[in-house]
């Protein structure tokens, strides 16, 4: 960007409301427009700029969550390209990202460019500690690592209050604590909504609440089932998930050695931490995927993350925490390489140990680290 306007500042912001238009016209462009909400009729200047002028990449519009809740117009239709944002992946803190984002060479080349086993050799506490270091800019860049918990711990007790606070009314921080701990120890759980909310000692009407609240704060998000209408008997529940695993482990109090005697929860944590690597990069894929998971009923069949492009074509992740899967770890796999056939692009089942090595046709071990190494 060549000219910033931050409308957080009381100055930007009363020029800003007083002539939107003019304060637009003379900046160099590309500009930022930080917390937009605070004047919404800056996004009306916005528009007139662009219909006038329909350049792309000449504004870059960012802010609260609350504007998108509570703004009551949105010009922004067919003229604002929307990209979600999350929390940084291990690629992009150590600046190793690829020029052609995984999900794209995936779809061109298979497993392939998964079988380089990385440089650095990462074990299970390693994966943990990467989970519990969190994606958040702030300590993950800028704090020591002791300050780390204490951060998002922080982050946790201003969520439950101040930014609840903004969105909605008549909530008890206490029973929305109780719901998210009841949330984060499901995380990557597929998992009746009913079970999450009684957990907590919450109504059902409530429990429905805290969940929208929570996404419309962008703290939970979901992998929709998977579906087709090649195998029969597929679940329809998601599978739910804390968007960063460090929240989950802020959440529940709980720190690294804390995590490594919990095997049940270390599991869903590091399964939270590769889709948290593996969300980020959809919105700069030329391949558009999306990301579902897919259960048949009574779990005959169970895989962790499809990725499904154009025309039905697949790739799909299991996630072990183990450090030497086998065969038979990749068993749902090749039952649905045989069911789609050509449509099955490649499967990997993602582990903790330090090599990539085959498995069965167009199926390899992957160590978690391939993701970004």
């Amino acid at each position: 960007m060549r000219s910033e306007l931050r409308l957080d500042e009381r100055a930007q912001a009363v020029a800003v409301e007083a002539d939107p238009d003019a304060a637009l016209r003379d900046l160099a462009e590309p500009i930022l427009i930080d917390e937009w909400q605070i004047v919404p009729d800056v996004l009306g200047a916005v528009k007139r700029s662009v219909d006038t002028d329909p350049r792309p990449g000449r504004f870059l519009i960012t802010g609260s969550v609350r504007g998108d809740v509570d703004s009551p117009t949105w010009p922004g239709t067919g003229r604002l390209l929307r990209v979600a944002m999350f929390g940084l992946t291990v690629g992009e803190i150590r600046g190793s990202l690829p020029q052609v984002p995984l999900f794209d060479r995936l779809a061109e080349h298979g497993i392939e460019p998964l079988m380089a086993s990385p440089t650095e050799q990462l074990d299970l506490r390693d994966y943990a500690q990467l989970a519990a270091s969190s994606g958040f800019p702030q300590p993950v860049l800028r704090l020591p690592p002791i300050e780390h918990g204490p951060w998002l711990e922080s982050y946790v007790d201003q969520l439950l209050t101040q930014d609840v606070a903004m969105l909605a009314t008549h909530r008890d921080p206490q029973l929305l604590r109780r719901y998210l701990e009841s949330f984060a120890l499901n995380t990557a759980g597929i998992i009746d909504h009913r079970a999450i909310y009684e957990a907590a000692g919450v109504a059902k009407a409530t429990g429905e609440a805290y969940d929208r609240l929570l996404r419309d704060l962008l703290i939970i998000d979901t992998l929709p089932a998977w579906w087709t209408n090649r195998i029969k008997r597929l679940t329809r529940v998601p599978k739910r998930y804390i968007v960063d695993p460090a929240l989950a482990l802020a959440a529940l109090r709980i720190d690294v050695p804390g995590l490594m005697k919990d095997g049940n929860l270390l599991g869903r944590i590091i399964d939270t931490f590769v889709v948290a690597q593996l969300r980020a990069q959809l919105a700069s894929c030329d391949t558009q995927p999306r990301l579902y998971h897919l259960r048949q009923e009574k779990g005959q069949h169970e895989i962790d993350i499809i990725v499904e492009y154009g025309g039905g074509r697949v790739f799909a992740f299991e996630i072990k925490a183990g450090s030497a899967p086998s065969r038979a770890d990749a068993h749902h796999l090749a039952w649905l390489r045989t069911t789609l056939d050509d449509r099955f692009i490649g499967g990997a089942v993602l582990h903790t140990g330090p090599r990539a090595f085959p498995l069965d046709d167009d199926i390899a071990a992957v160590p978690i680290a391939a993701l970004w190494s």
